[in-house]
């Protein structure tokens, strides 16, 4: 028994502490409530400048890596090539960063700022500038730095040092032989466990929008039933598929969410002001990058630090709790790539396949409103964001095909996210083996579904701030863990040059 539980401990006590969030969230909400705002406050007020100072310096880190002397290092045998083409590489890249929020965001964010900016007066053509500029910064180069470092130190050590694909794998050079003893399974655990809530997050979003999909295509109320019963019903077809061994069709719907993504991208381009999207584009993607530091470590600290810690450091946790799953398909697509070729692929394409995508649904948006003196498009999403991208899709032409389009990447998107997820934290929780159990999978699909329905019904009317908060809390240890694996991926590089120094003077 000892021994059983020793080899599935970190799966174990992952699903106990989950548990326990949820029966406390089910059934003590207040108290739930109450007491993750509690944390949530201090940590705004008392630490938003770890998450701040984290994100920019893994930023940083990646962009080091890409010029340093390790970037011919490859991710694999010396001799080994790539699995997959470059352009299917980068496809995928950008569909594991992209996913429900950006569909959730695309267009909601930038009229929310437009309307309520960090800074000025809304309603003005100064705040359609900030507004596009600050939603390029919210899925820049920060998320893509995140995911860059812990995708990278996971590709390094499972294929150039035959380490198990789990995180706790990142930290040999430092633990040796520990990262199989309880100080290597506590990082696991906390991989997890940010994942878990990470991941919860996201499916509430794609919960919330595919009910306002619902409501905008058949008429159906929008209400927390409805997307009770929308979380159900991905459950019961995450579990169909899963349990069947359908990967190819879980594949064929990745590859089908990518095609209609650009699909109904290209759609908005044409159909809407295409002259201003490319000219949003641009302008914004300069502002951005001129003040990148400036935004990068703006806290506000003498006024109400309320707007960064709604946004910015939301985000920051969002992108820290996603990391593990993202960082672990990342790191299994790269094999045989350098690391220069991972940076650029990594950190610098999907940034500006994100922006393209901002521009587009957000610059559309905001010429609607501000160009096109259609305020009441901007009251209609503060209203409801969850239904923002089809009732900006109203606005358009051919709106019927583009709500349609718009619903069914939504709903792929969800079934998608739950698979992989599963059978991400399947792997993470069983110490990185490559093919996990179908029963642990599908324990982890169930998990998820109740934590993501759970933090809905915490939040009631509020739902999107209780899942916000859940994000943040659950994030926070992993910061160090991030932290940390920096280091230890530098000290294995500088070991790896070492060697190939003596190896070359040894030849000499």
């Amino acid at each position: 028994m000892n021994k059983g539980f020793g080899k599935h401990s970190v799966f174990i006590i992952s699903i106990l502490l989950t548990v326990i969030f949820i029966v406390w969230g089910g059934l003590f909400t207040s108290s739930f409530t109450s007491v993750t705002n509690a944390i949530y406050t201090f940590m705004i007020n008392n630490l938003g400048w770890v998450y701040l100072g984290s994100a920019f310096f893994l930023v940083i880190f990646a962009v080091y890596l890409l010029f340093s002397r390790y970037g011919h290092i490859k991710l694999g045998k010396d001799n080994e090539k790539p699995e997959f083409k470059t352009g299917s590489w980068l496809a995928m890249l950008f569909g594991a960063g992209m996913g429900v929020g950006i569909v959730y965001w695309g267009v909601a964010e930038p009229v929310t700022h437009y309307t309520n900016p960090p800074y000025g007066e809304g309603f003005t053509d100064s705040a359609a500038n900030v507004a596009m500029k600050f939603s390029f910064f919210h899925w820049g180069l920060q998320p893509w730095g995140i995911y860059t470092v812990i995708g990278l130190a996971l590709a390094y050590f499972q294929f150039k040092k035959g380490l198990p694909a789990a995180i706790s794998s990142i930290f040999y050079p430092v633990l040796k032989e520990r990262i199989y003893g309880p100080i290597g399974k506590t990082i696991d655990i906390i991989s997890v466990f940010a994942t878990v809530f990470g991941i919860a997050t996201s499916l509430g979003l794609g919960a919330m929008q595919i009910s306002a999909g619902l409501h905008a295509i058949f008429g159906l109320p929008d209400t927390t039933a409805i997307q009770m019963t929308v979380i159900g019903a991905g459950t019961i077809l995450f579990i169909i598929s899963i349990s069947t061994g359908l990967e190819k069709g879980i594949q064929f719907l990745s590859n089908a969410a990518i095609i209609l993504s650009f699909l109904i991208m290209f759609l908005v381009l044409i159909l809407g002001p295409t002259s201003i999207i490319f000219e949003t584009f641009f302008t914004s993607l300069g502002s951005y990058l001129n003040d990148f530091v400036e935004m990068s470590l703006r806290l506000t600290p003498f006024t109400d630090n309320a707007w960064v810690g709604d946004w910015t450091l939301f985000y920051w946790a969002w992108w820290i709790a996603w990391c593990p799953f993202v960082g672990m398909f990342i790191a299994r697509i790269s094999k045989g790539r350098t690391i220069r070729e991972f940076v650029i692929g990594v950190l610098v394409v999907p940034t500006l396949g994100t922006c393209a995508w901002f521009a587009v649904f957000g610059g559309a948006a905001l010429d609607l409103v501000q160009n096109a003196s259609n305020p009441g498009l901007a009251n209609d999403i503060a209203s409801n964001v969850s239904l923002s991208v089809f009732t900006f899709f109203d606005y358009l032409p051919a709106s019927g095909v583009l709500t349609a389009v718009g619903f069914a990447v939504v709903l792929i998107y969800y079934i998608t996210v739950a698979d992989t997820s599963s059978f991400v934290l399947g792997m993470l929780s069983e110490r990185g083996n490559l093919n996990p159990s179908v029963k642990i999978k599908v324990t982890w699909g169930i998990v998820q579904a109740a934590s993501a329905a759970v933090l809905l019904l915490a939040g009631g009317e509020n739902a999107l701030n209780v899942l916000q908060t859940a994000s943040l809390v659950s994030a926070f240890p992993f910061i160090f863990v991030l932290l940390f694996m920096c280091w230890a991926l530098l000290k294995a590089l500088r070991e790896e040059l070492e060697k190939e120094k003596a190896v070359k003077k040894k030849a000499s």
